[in-house]
């Protein structure tokens, strides 16, 4: 299998996080992807390519361009009135309580206030080198993807940062840029094909989601710890199923906390009938691997061996497939999970075709 990295994701390196009323060290790491990498490149069956470069065309096609231009600039404005702060955060955010009874406003134009108009929360710091990743990520996503257009079998993007809960117009919970919605869009638009996109993270992916929404093109179809008790805990419920013309193409699986491999194994067979039900033409797995027993913010109970069962559970939908990283914080075990999901996956799919 071909595999996409770059070494692009280094530049994102965050040291410490606030999470849980706290400053701890950070989570998201360069650490993670390392760990896979490493573990991918000593296995022949593997490939390892560097991606190339999109250019910000496709971003735009999915986010606004306003936030693509404050991710860019916002580190290096923020040490003109904070010199050498290292992770960047929000002091502030907007709420539309802040204004109420008054007109609408418009980004402002202080630094510490515009970053709380373009995140959601605090847990996703900026470092130096935070954009030039994002965008690697993307081109890793891209990348991938065409190597599935041009007829792989299936591709592997080692994307970092991660993307899912990046919206439309919003960052946050570790993501800059939705890798998989815009690698879901790019195909979509330029070959007229059907795409699912299949999230396996422990966590609902908010931002993809929400870009999806109200389309009929691209299926959602996430497995996931109840919102209930799990971030982003105000998207993610069953009853949430799409809107106009996309109704019907969101579909929201919670998992109960202790979730086994077997148990899990039921919520993903349900979420592959909604695919074939959909009939795409590609699918677009968001590989997170919190869902391990082991994982220090999560609370199911998956197994190495049970991610490569996964893995084969995915290949039986005989789908031209894409697989794109997004969590998992076991680091020792990362990569050998990564690993033995995408070998549960390695098989003979079908090419893509377009409707």
């Amino acid at each position: 299998m071909k595999v996409i990295h770059t070494s692009r994701h280094l530049g994102h390196d965050p040291q410490v996080e606030i999470e849980a009323s706290a400053l701890q060290p950070a989570f998201e790491h360069i650490g993670r992807a390392e760990a896979i990498h490493s573990v991918l490149r000593a296995d022949p069956a593997f490939e390892l390519l560097e991606p190339d470069n999109w250019g910000t065309s496709p971003i735009e096609a999915v986010h606004d361009p306003g936030l693509i231009r404050f991710l860019h600039d916002a580190w290096s404005e923020y040490q003109h009135y904070r010199p050498s702060t290292r992770e960047v955060v929000p002091d502030v955010f907007l709420r539309p309580e802040l204004r109420a009874g008054m007109d609408p406003t418009t980004e402002p134009q202080a630094i510490e206030a515009r970053l709380g108009w373009w995140s959601y929360e605090v847990t996703t710091p900026i470092t130096e080198g935070t954009f030039d990743a994002a965008i690697g990520a993307v081109d890793t996503a891209l990348s991938a993807t065409n190597l599935v257009l041009d007829g792989e079998r299936a591709a592997y993007g080692l994307c970092r940062p991660p993307g899912h809960h990046a919206g439309t117009s919003l960052y946050g919970g570790y993501c800059f840029l939705n890798n998989a919605a815009i690698a879901a869009h790019h195909v979509a638009s330029t070959t007229g094909a059907r795409v699912t996109i299949l999230d396996v993270d422990y966590h609902h992916g908010n931002g993809t989601q929400q870009i999806f929404y109200g389309r009929d093109d691209v299926q959602y179809v996430s497995l996931h710890a109840d919102p209930v008790r799990a971030y982003p805990y105000v998207t993610g419920f069953a009853e949430e199923i799409g809107t106009g013309r996309g109704r019907g193409t969101t579909s929201n699986i919670l998992l109960p906390a202790d979730t086994d491999d077997d148990a899990y194994l039921v919520a993903l067979n349900q979420a592959c009938d909604l695919i074939s039900g959909f009939a795409p033409s590609l699918l677009i797995v968001s590989l997170g691997l919190d869902t391990f027993i082991d994982d220090p913010i999560a609370d199911l109970a998956l197994t190495t061996e049970g991610f490569e069962r996964c893995g084969r559970v995915v290949r039986q939908l005989d789908l031209p497939t894409v697989v794109l990283q997004e969590g998992g914080y076991d680091v020792a075990s990362l990569g050998e999970n990564v690993r033995r999901w995408l070998m549960g996956l390695d098989t003979a799919v079908s090419p893509v075709t377009s409707e």
